[in-house]
């Protein structure tokens, strides 16, 4: 199950007003709602993540969905030109009964 997605980052979004004016870096959460948007698939939860390169507006990313080596985990990775930008595992999100 192995699959690639491109994200394209906005050049304009609101969070980039304080984050940080006249240097504008995308923030994690961004980076991260960009993923499971880009996921698209069973709720899940983001076991690990992290944060290798600082991304910018207007920048175009490269996302790999791979299977990790155990369980039902997913491995992704956040590439611009072939570097990692981020990467993490994601987990079938549990439900719990009340």
């Amino acid at each position: 199950m192995t699959r690639t997605e491109r994200i394209d980052i906005p050049l304009r979004h609101p969070v980039f007003d304080g984050h940080f004016p006249g240097h504008p870096i995308v923030p994690g959460s961004l980076l991260l709602d960009l993923v499971l948007a880009a996921w698209n698939g069973p709720l899940v939860c983001v076991s690990i993540v992290k944060f290798h390169r600082p991304v910018r507006p207007g920048e175009s990313l490269t996302l790999c969905f791979a299977p990790a080596a155990q369980g039902p985990a997913v491995r992704f990775r956040c590439l611009r030109d072939q570097e990692p930008v981020c990467s993490g595992l994601l987990l079938p999100s549990v439900t719990r009964s009340p």
